[in-house]
């Protein structure tokens, strides 16, 4: 499987996306997302440059990391809906959970990451779509409001911006609209001034739609089947 010359491929589209939003492409991270990627494939992508990967499950990820413990200064990520009765392990596993969805999410993950002795840096998932099937917290929403406010007091989690999954579309073209919601969201929550609340990551974009969520103000896309090729069943 040619995974360098995708990634380099995908590199060459950022820039060209990035270009036509008159931005830097070095403000926009790509994120491996390697869920039911062995480690070996993991590996090609590591040394094809890549340096950020996501992961949907836990437990999967628990059962290959001591193969990817020598990949130095990779950085693990949460990126699927994270059960509270889970959080102590993905404190100990990730350096960052990007799907926090509910306050008490965010409180139990907080003190697991205590029990670690460690911060995590967190996202803020958003369903700004609307889905019922999805997780996310809605965009105007009181639980939203809550997570915020209580950023003080989640003295172990850094929360450092957005993230959202928009409708599934055959055309990126209609994720668009999509990501203006997230980005007119970041720039209402940015202007409030809250203590301890950063918002400079807009995690949008995946493998369909990565150009357009870069031309509309993405900071980090998450590539999966862009990069590794259609994904098997678990």
């Amino acid at each position: 499987m040619p995974i360098a010359e995708n990634i380099a491929r995908i590199r060459e589209r950022m820039k060209a996306a990035a270009r036509r939003a008159g931005r830097n492409v070095d403000d926009v991270t790509l994120m491996a997302v390697s869920k039911t990627v062995p480690p070996e494939l993991i590996r090609a992508a590591y040394l094809a440059g890549v340096r950020l990967f996501g992961e949907n499950r836990v437990q999967e990820f628990a059962e290959k990391v001591d193969a990817l413990l020598d990949l130095s200064n990779a950085e693990w990520h949460m990126i699927g809906h994270l059960q509270t009765n889970k959080a102590a392990n993905a404190a100990e596993l990730f350096a960052a959970i990007d799907s926090i969805d509910s306050l008490r999410l965010a409180q139990k993950v907080n003190s697991a990451a205590q029990q670690a002795g460690k911060n995590l840096a967190v996202l803020i998932e958003i369903n700004v779509g609307g889905e019922a099937a999805k997780t996310g917290v809605a965009p105007e929403s009181q639980e939203l409001e809550n997570i915020l406010q209580a950023a003080p007091s989640l003295e172990h989690l850094e929360i450092r911006g957005l993230m959202t999954i928009p409708p599934l579309t055959d055309d990126p073209q209609q994720a668009r609209p999509y990501f203006r919601k997230l980005r007119e969201l970041q720039k209402q929550i940015n202007a409030l001034g809250l203590p301890d609340v950063s918002m400079n990551v807009l995690s949008v974009g995946m493998s369909h739609d990565f150009e357009i969520a870069i031309e509309e103000g993405s900071t980090c896309v998450r590539l999966g089947t862009a990069i590794f090729g259609e994904r098997k069943l678990p």
